[in-house]
């Protein structure tokens, strides 16, 4: 579900309660009716895509400063409790426990984020991605939410998407094994298909084991003679003042990958996953 979807549900979902309230008139109730239908049909809502709606009135309340710290605490031990039954595998419920502590405290993405984990057990794969675009919209560094993101993507088998969303949770917890492990799968089902995921050049140039690698190459004497080396023999080659120009530039940068696989072999092989076409055929990729 897109995030022009939720807003139109957001939307359908406030004028709907006014329909509730019995505060309108007759001809007022009858021009919202109008609304409803006009912007369920031009935005294509069907009845399930209510709940993944907010509370425009609760969302405005907040940022009026209008919710209580009462509120906020009642919604903290909702989600406790839908923790607590996401253990015992009680999806359905975590999941009302997670949607009435969004409708208390509709700014806080953690919420989002859990509820988009009871809708991925439920195999409600299109509610868990809304779920989590609007916890990204509220903290757009939350790795977990990047991470389950890429597991409903995935179930979508939106592989492409879903590759970019584990590549931004392994960028923002590096530690994090099972999101490095999604990101290979994510490849390798590319690769079935005969496509290759794009180059995520903003992510290496953060990527902290390469800082690192690169910190220390620029450290060490004998690199600095070498990219020294290879910095000359580049000009003396465009210049045409040496004929060994190209050879030497070649020896350098094998030196240089000679030193980067030794120093630090795991973060080559992904360098080259990401650049390596994709060969014909290939396996099945393991299941998750």
């Amino acid at each position: 579900m897109s995030e022009i979807k939720i807003v139109a549900a957001s939307i359908v979902n406030f004028l709907k309660q006014q329909l509730d309230s019995d505060t309108l008139s007759v001809d007022s109730r009858e021009s919202v009716e109008v609304g409803v239908q006009c912007i369920e049909t031009a935005f294509e809502l069907g009845p399930e895509d209510a709940a993944r709606g907010v509370d425009l009135l609760q969302l405005i309340r907040q940022q009026r400063g209008g919710q209580s710290g009462t509120d906020r605490a009642e919604a903290e031990r909702l989600k406790n409790e839908g923790n607590e039954l996401m253990k015992t595998e009680r999806h359905r419920e975590a999941l009302e426990k997670y949607t009435r502590a969004i409708e208390l405290d509709p700014r806080n993405a953690v919420y989002f984020c859990n509820r988009a984990a009871a809708h991925f057990k439920l195999g409600e794969n299109e509610a868990a991605v809304a779920d989590c675009t609007a916890a990204l919209t509220l903290q757009p560094d939350y790795g977990k939410a990047h991470g389950r993101l890429g597991l409903a993507l995935t179930a979508l088998e939106r592989h492409r998407e879903a590759r970019q969303a584990y590549a931004r949770a392994a960028q923002l917890e590096p530690d994090n094994e099972s999101y490095k492990q999604n990101l290979k799968l994510a490849d390798e089902r590319l690769a079935q298909r005969g496509e290759r995921g794009p180059m995520d050049l903003g992510g290496l140039l953060q990527n902290p084991a390469l800082l690192n690698m690169a910190t220390e190459m620029l450290s060490d004497p004998n690199m600095q003679n070498l990219i020294s080396g290879l910095m000359n023999n580049t000009t003396a080659n465009t210049q045409g003042q040496g004929a060994g120009g190209m050879s030497a530039l070649l020896e350098a940068g094998q030196a240089l990958a000679q030193h980067m696989q030794a120093a630090n072999p795991e973060l080559v092989e992904q360098l080259r996953r990401q650049v390596r076409p994709p060969g014909p055929g290939g396996n099945p990729p393991p299941s998750q």
